[in-house]
């Protein structure tokens, strides 16, 4: 397998990446969008930092592309939509600069508080003019921390060691976590109200972009302080320099723009903008880690050891994963056997997960369920990443339920499956803790093995009829391996389960369907 390194990296990211039995790396830095495009499609995997754009029409050319690798916690330059369609996993390395970029957000801030570049360009000059610069401490002053994620938490804890008042947003954090770094969770327009400095550490997206802009500052409080060492596009650039220009804004500290290097040259000469060329990530320390974090992320997946910091796919620690793998088999079968069973239209699928399994991180189980179900119902390639979005691009509903208990096993993992015509119900345990079995179809329960050629058929619960199929199957030379049968009551009907040693024709399948005991038939495979 070979991965390619597309833009510059600590040594490391290579040997790490090598020590992977059949892992070869090639180092271009510096390539163009066409030479990238000419490229990629020999390479299974793809590391890069933010230099490289990783396109759409790079994915349509990256024919064998399995896995991209983001040193470092933004991906805004790789197009997630359309390696999520490929079923390219994407993942970056958060926490691996979080230190890094935390200290430099500090350092911006102290910086723009005390006019530390403005003076030290004064000095330089030749000037004296110790009153020009007079500035503001930070002990006392509160400060509002946008994000807290692991950089906005490293944050608030340096301001907390300041003796700053600590505001902290964010809707996906609860409020002990945010304790834990010395932030009070608070609503926004409390925050812009309130704050002498704001900080932004949140992703850009679609939803967040400008997220601070011309409405947000004017709720902010006279001579307020802006610093963004997160992501270019978080404040709206036009909007900052409208607030410097009127005075609402004291001054800005800008690690990140817009458009790198900055279009928006008015902003950067301003004379209370102070800024550095994107460097939040740039110490040695880094730099290492996350090479050494995204070369073995990376080798991970290629190895098809485990999956962590996916960005498009469930990620599970490798000691958790190694466990799931027999579930995983498991809902995977569930999934397959439900798309060949079910008739009509698919319109919702419902997963409930009950018992010890429930310990697990159950969104990869139910990946697993719908990889099942669409790479049987699809033509394209369906993986873990890209099963999710097919799904939802269907129309399909997906639900999942929890339990801690089960009256009759350990562990059950339930498929139901919604069509126009009806729903039809799949269960499925594990014995031993490593045997996929299923256990129930609808009213039905039986013990069979989801593996190989199966047959299903509904019949009436008559003496005999086992022989007739039997003799039935066996006379196109088809062998029975096991066989499970499961009734709701005597004399009523019964459901029977075989697995055969090799696929029967549809004559056959006819054949057993015109007896007048069997009112349903069919075969899968697996």
């Amino acid at each position: 397998m070979k991965v390619l390194i597309s833009d510059k990296m600590d040594p490391r990211c290579v040997e790490t990446l090598e020590a992977n039995e059949g892992v070869v790396v090639d180092v271009q830095t510096g390539l163009s969008a066409d030479e990238l495009i000419g490229c990629i499609g020999e390479y299974d995997g793809l590391v890069v930092r933010s230099a490289t754009k990783v396109t759409a029409e790079v994915f349509a050319a990256a024919k064998n592309l399995k896995v991209v690798g983001r040193a470092g916690a933004g991906v805004d330059n790789i197009d997630v939509e359309a390696s999520t369609r490929r079923g390219v996993i994407v993942m970056n390395t958060p926490g691996g600069n979080s230190v890094s970029t935390a200290e430099h957000t500090f350092a911006m801030m102290a910086s723009l508080a005390r006019h530390i570049p403005q003076a030290t360009a004064s000095l330089k000059g030749g000037l004296w003019e110790r009153g020009k610069f007079t500035g503001i401490e930070l002990a006392g002053k509160t400060i509002a921390v946008l994000g807290l994620g692991q950089v906005g938490r490293e944050v608030a804890m340096r301001a907390g060691a300041f003796r700053m008042k600590v505001l902290g947003y964010d809707p996906y954090i609860g409020e002990e976590v945010a304790l834990s770094c010395g932030a009070q969770l608070t609503p926004l327009d409390e925050i812009y109200a309130a704050a002498d400095f704001i900080t932004v550490h949140i992703h850009l997206t679609e939803q967040t972009r400008h997220f601070v802009s011309d409405e947000e500052i004017a709720k902010c409080k006279d001579g307020v302080y802006l610093i963004n060492c997160a992501r270019g596009g978080i404040i709206d650039e036009a909007a900052l320099l409208r607030g410097l220009q009127s005075g609402k804004v004291a001054g800005a500290a800008l690690d990140v723009f817009e458009e790198e290097p900055p279009a928006l040259m008015d902003l950067v000469v301003h004379d209370r903008v102070i800024s550095t060329p994107h460097l939040g990530a740039s110490t040695k320390e880094a730099q290492a880690s996350v090479a050494l974090q995204v070369a073995e992320q990376v080798g991970d997946v290629l190895m098809g050891r485990v999956i962590r910091n996916a960005i498009n796919a469930p990620s599970v620690e490798p000691e958790i994963y190694e466990k799931m793998q027999p579930y995983l088999v498991l809902a995977e079968r569930l999934g397959r056997l439900q798309a060949q069973l079910g008739e009509g239209q698919l319109k919702r699928i419902t997963v409930e997960y009950r018992g010890d399994v429930t310990a697990y991180p159950t969104s990869p189980l139910t990946s697993a369920v719908l990889k099942g179900i669409m790479e049987t119902v699809s033509n394209a390639a369906v993986n873990f990443v890209n099963a999710p979005l097919f799904a939802q691009e269907r129309g399909v509903r997906v639900d999942e339920l929890r339990s801690s208990e089960h009256e009759d096993y350990a562990s059950l993992i339930t498929v139901v499956y919604h069509t126009d015509k009806g729903e039809r119900l799949l269960s499925g345990t594990l014995f031993g803790r490593s045997e996929p079995r299923l256990v129930r179809l609808d009213e039905y329960s039986f013990d069979a093995d989801p593996a190989g050629h199966m047959l299903f058929y509904l019949n009436d619960d008559v003496p005999g009829i086992i022989g007739q199929i039997g003799t039935a199957i066996g006379s196109h030379s088809v062998n029975i391996a096991q066989m499970s049968c499961g009734r709701r009551e005597l004399g009523g009907q019964a459901l029977t389960i075989l697995n055969i040693d090799d696929s029967i024709s549809t004559e056959v399948i006819d054949d057993i369907l015109s007896r007048e005991y069997i009112s349903w038939a069919k075969q899968v495979s697996l």
